[in-house]
């Protein structure tokens, strides 16, 4: 039986935790701040950025990690013809796939590329999935098979302060169509199932942003079985403890993660948004 590594991107915004349980290589994406780059995770870390977000004029800019840092990855990570699975932010979110696509062709290695349609913690829990999975002994196959299970029930949601970073960095996709609500209006937001940033709802005010958030994610993901969740925010932890003390209410939490949206993510979103990703425990998804 071959020994199956996995791969993702920093996207996934997991935590160090997380990576170091199974062992999970982690690609940075480059951030930019006008003629500063940093490898996202690696050199600058999401507090670090949040601080040069909120304290200067220009944005950062992110950029997919080259071919060549995939294909030197995967060499380092499986040499000779051991197997990969590579599990990724949405093809439609970023070039991210496209790079993974290009290196796995240059190895001896066999990989399996898995876009997870969804972005930060979304991508994690795959991610996780993936790792469990690999950890009991499952074949390729099996994982692949629990994975794209993981895919299909994990749902997305979130509210952000402004549609302004999205707008900017054109990654707004079918939000646009709430540009130019008033000012009162908060859009939740969700990564719909072909992996485009999509609005869900608009609320009045934020004091109904986290009502909206548990209502989407009770509609989405049933209460019968216990569920992995993660809560995730930009420089908003008091709202995302809210939202999680909601959350507890209904749902049994196998596993939980609670954490800030790194800066690949946080570029296209700005500060004081918060948000959820759920899906079924590992072995909910294994029996469904």
């Amino acid at each position: 039986m071959h020994h199956i590594k996995i791969v993702t991107d920093s996207t996934a915004d997991l935590s160090k935790e997380q990576v170091e349980k199974y062992g999970i290589k982690v690609i940075p994406l480059i951030v930019t701040f006008g003629t500063e780059s940093f490898s996202d995770g690696v050199d600058l870390s999401a507090e670090e950025f949040y601080s040069k977000l909120t304290s200067g004029s220009e944005l950062p800019k992110t950029t997919q990690p080259s071919p060549e840092v995939f294909r030197q990855t995967y060499e380092e990570v499986a040499p000779g013809d051991e197997v990969i699975i590579s599990v990724h932010i949405s093809a439609k979110l970023s070039g991210t796939l496209n790079s993974a696509e290009l290196a796995s062709k240059m190895v001896e290695s066999r990989v399996s590329l898995v876009d997870t349609r969804t972005a930060s913690q979304g991508v994690g829990r795959s991610v996780l999935v993936a790792a469990e999975a690999a950890q009991r002994g499952m074949e390729v196959e099996q994982i692949l098979d629990v994975v794209n299970k993981s895919i299909a029930q994990t749902f997305s949601v979130f509210a952000v302060d402004t549609l302004e970073y999205l707008q900017r960095n054109g990654r707004i996709g079918k939000a646009a169509s709430l540009l130019g609500s008033l000012l009162q209006i908060r859009p939740i937001l969700y990564a719909d199932p072909e992996g485009m940033v999509a609005p869900y709802d608009k609320v009045r005010g934020r004091s109904q942003v986290i009502p909206s958030l548990v209502k989407a994610a009770l509609k989405n993901v049933s209460t019968e079985h216990p569920v992995n969740l993660s809560v995730v925010h930009t420089v908003a932890e008091d709202n995302a403890r809210k939202l999680l003390e909601e959350l507890q209410k209904h749902y049994e939490i196998a596993d939980l993660h609670i954490g800030m949206v790194g800066p690949a993510i946080g570029a296209h979103i700005g500060p004081g948004a918060v948000g959820l990703m759920i899906q079924p425990s590992f072995e909910t998804l294994l029996n469904s």
